[in-house]
C-alpha cells in the first residue's frame, strides 16, 4: 500500500499541483492605461509600475485565482505638471495610499476564450465591486488576458473638492489592462 501512496505523490500530486500555480505577470509586456475626459477632451495615460499573479487552470476556470497591484505613483499623463497634481491628496494622494489592488473573485466562461472577471478593486482604502470582459488567448508558450471596465472616479474619492465637479473632469474612467504571464 504504501508503494501506491508514493506513486500517487510522486505522479499524480504534482500534476495536480501545478494546475493553479500562480504565474507572475511580465511586467514588461504588460500594460495598464486608462482613458478619461478631462472638458469634454479624452486625456489618456499609464501607469508604469505594476505587479501581479494570476493562477490560471484552462480546465478549471472557475478555480482561477489573481491579485495586481498598482503603483498610483507611477502614473504616466505625458506631463510632469499633471502627474505631480495627480499625486496629491485631492486625487490619489500616493503619500498615504500607495497602491491600488485587485483581487479577482470569479471568473466565469463567456465563449470561445472570452471570460466575466469579478473581483473587488481598491483605491484610496476603498473596495469596490467591478466587472470586466476579458479574453484570454495563448501563444508562443505564454497567455495574454485582455480587458477593460469603467469605474467611477468619485467613488473612489479620486479628484476631490473643486476636481469633483463632472463637468471639468468625467466621473467615469475607461480602465484597459494587458497582463502576459507564462503558460504551463
Amino acid at each position: 500500500m504504501n508503494r501506491f501512496f508514493a506513486f500517487l505523490a510522486f505522479v499524480a500530486l504534482p500534476e495536480l499541483a501545478l494546475a493553479q500555480v500562480a504565474q507572475k505577470i511580465d511586467a514588461p509586456k504588460s500594460q495598464v492605461r486608462f482613458v478619461s475626459k478631462q472638458m469634454g477632451v479624452a486625456v489618456e495615460g499609464a501607469f508604469r509600475k505594476f505587479d501581479g499573479t494570476v493562477a490560471f487552470d484552462p480546465a478549471k476556470p472557475q478555480a482561477t485565482k489573481a491579485d495586481i497591484e498598482v503603483a498610483l505613483a507611477s502614473i504616466d499623463l505625458g506631463d510632469a505638471e499633471s502627474e505631480t497634481e495627480v499625486k496629491r491628496p485631492l486625487w490619489f494622494d500616493t503619500a498615504k495610499f500607495p497602491g491600488a489592488k485587485f483581487t479577482l473573485a470569479a471568473l466565469k466562461p463567456a465563449g470561445a476564450n472570452k471570460y466575466e472577471a469579478s473581483g473587488s478593486l481598491a483605491i484610496k482604502g476603498i473596495s469596490k465591486d467591478v466587472v470586466a470582459p476579458v479574453t484570454l488567448t495563448e501563444s508562443g508558450g505564454q497567455r495574454t488576458i485582455e480587458g477593460q471596465f469603467t469605474l467611477k472616479r468619485l467613488q473612489f474619492r479620486i479628484g476631490e473638492g473643486q476636481w469633483s465637479d463632472t463637468e471639468t473632469v468625467a466621473d467615469d474612467v475607461l480602465v484597459r489592462f494587458r497582463f502576459v504571464i507564462p503558460a504551463r
